[in-house]
């Protein structure tokens, strides 16, 4: 790579559990021989994802190209983690040839590429694309991105909801920043649905952008990395709730991590962490169970109701500790009734 050339920047965002990780997964074992680094946030001082990420390394991305930043939104800690973190790939004895960033769910993409001006980095960085994931089957079903019309009759008939959920506003944002939008589960969602979540986005989008269909992350690297978009000299096109705001906050959500014992009976474990998402409003756990006789650690991934667990890779040396990391609105989160339906 020519030492003046700016290296790209691709930002992977999207809402809790809309599959950013297994997208990840997917460009770094199909790169086309790129060289990759990977900066991996999570919401909440225990990190899963960059775990997931960290096991299928290989030689264009090895497990030092990717760092994991926890406790704390990117987009709130520019300059004590992101751009730090940014500096340390950059001093890699090996330049990558294009950086991949996962934000968290609960990340607004905005302030973001506004950090791609800090003269620390502006001269060496480039933000080639945003790609947005939108879980195809909820937005078809209404959630996160709010009808219209039933807006204004709530607003016509109440004044205290003339506003927008945090959880639509984040939403919002992802899919307003992006410049590609992958419409994710489009397996489950069916061909109905995906024409139903095209029709949402498309009504929130400010501007045309490709919506595409995918299944377990199955795209080809070529069509999202390399769009040479360089989004942080085209913020104006990218419109946010927080516009003309100096900072925001986000006191909207809370997570916690629960510790768990050995396990012996993985379906029962599975019905209560279902059970979280009916009876405590838990918009997202995950995390890595010990299961009584095997070897193997169990990866746990819950959005709402629906739950997917599998055995992913021998603990070997590692302790065998049980970590579930669970997200929810801030209001929401009661650690001792969470507790109690885990049964610790």
């Amino acid at each position: 790579m020519n030492a003046l050339t700016k290296i790209p920047v691709t930002v992977v965002t999207g809402f809790l559990g809309s599959g950013k990780t297994t997208l990840i997964q997917h460009l770094i074992r199909n790169a086309n021989g790129k060289k990759l680094a990977v900066l991996v946030n999570e919401f909440g001082s225990e990190g899963v994802d960059g775990e997931i990420l960290k096991s299928c390394a290989d030689a264009n991305c090895p497990a030092e190209n990717i760092v994991e930043l926890a406790n704390g939104c990117i987009c709130c800690t520019v300059a004590d983690d992101f751009i730090p973190a940014m500096e340390q790939l950059l001093a890699r004895p090996v330049k990558p040839d294009h950086i991949v960033i996962e934000t968290s769910g609960l990340a607004l993409p905005k302030p973001l590429l506004k950090a791609f001006d800090w003269p620390e980095i502006r001269s060496r960085i480039t933000v080639d694309g945003v790609i947005a994931l939108a879980d195809a089957e909820a937005v078809a079903a209404g959630r996160f991105a709010p009808d219209p019309a039933a807006v204004d009759a709530q607003r016509a008939a109440a004044d205290n909801l003339d506003h927008e959920t945090p959880l639509s506003e984040v939403f919002e944002d992802q899919i307003a920043c992006a410049d590609i939008v992958l419409l994710t589960k489009a397996d489950l969602a069916g061909a109905e649905g995906i024409k139903a979540a095209k029709e949402v986005i498309t009504a929130e989008m400010p501007r045309e952008v490709p919506m595409l269909p995918v299944v377990e992350g199955a795209i080809d690297a070529r069509v999202i990395l390399g769009l040479a978009a360089a989004a942080e000299d085209d913020l104006a096109s990218r419109p946010s709730h927080h516009d003309g705001e100096d900072e925001h906050e986000h006191n909207d959500f809370n997570s916690v991590v629960i510790d768990l014992p050995e396990i012996a009976d993985v379906d029962a474990l599975m019905a209560s962490i279902k059970g979280l998402a009916r009876e405590q409003n838990v918009l997202r756990a995950k995390g890595y169970i010990a299961v009584a006789g095997k070897p193997m650690r169990l990866l746990v991934q819950s959005v709402g109701e629906r739950v997917r667990h599998q055995f992913d890779m021998p603990w070997g040396a590692r302790a065998r500790q049980s970590k579930l990391v669970v997200i929810g609105e801030h209001g929401d989160i009661d650690v001792s009734a969470i507790r109690a339906r885990l049964g610790v």
